[in-house]
């Protein structure tokens, strides 16, 4: 009789050796099971790799730029979308913002402090920091982003695990543009703020 451990290990090899790993997207590993093909990594956790650039396609069809993989906590930073000049609306705000589809294994991680720009007074009412102190006119302050952005109403928040985490939204009417930072602490210089935003997924078993 063959002992069970052995039998484990070979179910064990079996399976990590039916895993495909994508190959590398210009400069960037593509760490299972991240998947840049039918033929590689696992469908459900489709990038995109568009000439040497590896990307994430929001549910809205939008791509945003990977900037980072971290294939031990199951994380990936994308790039924030470009605020307009002189006009204060994110890239993506034809779509409504950032979107994920709530059927694919990704969502938005809790480390992303999230800074709106250019919203309506409504946004008063919510809970989040629109006071002078808030990170968004440090952010103004230091010229970042669209120069139409400069004394609009703005605040942020820390995209907790009470929101949800599949939905970075901007409209008109509402906020028009927005930027975000990872794992950002209260008293960091804005020239150590890592601008991004991190996803997270789920493990595939």
């Amino acid at each position: 009789m063959v002992p069970a451990v052995i039998v484990f290990l070979f179910v064990l090899v079996t399976q990590v050796s039916a895993f495909r790993f994508c190959p590398k997207c210009g400069k960037m590993e593509v760490p299972y099971p991240l998947s840049t093909d039918e033929n590689c990594g696992d469908p459900r956790y489709r990038i995109y790799c568009n000439n040497g650039v590896l990307e994430f396609m929001s549910a809205q069809g939008f791509y945003y730029n990977i900037l980072s993989i971290n294939p031990w906590s199951s994380k990936l930073v994308i790039s924030p979308p470009l605020i307009q000049e002189n006009t204060c609306y994110s890239s993506d705000l034809g779509v409504g913002g950032l979107v994920l589809d709530e059927n694919l294994p990704f969502n938005i991680s809790t480390r992303n402090t999230v800074m709106l720009f250019n919203c309506s007074d409504s946004i008063l009412l919510s809970p989040l920091n629109c006071s002078s102190s808030s990170f968004c006119r440090q952010f103004e302050d230091a010229g970042k982003g669209g120069s139409g952005c400069r004394g609009t109403l703005c605040c942020h928040f820390l995209k907790d695990a009470s929101m949800t985490s599949h939905r970075i939204r901007v409209r008109l009417g509402g906020c028009t543009a927005y930027t975000s930072v990872v794992g950002k602490k209260p008293n960091d210089p804005i020239d150590t703020w890592n601008y991004g935003i991190e996803l997270q997924w789920l493990p595939p078993f």
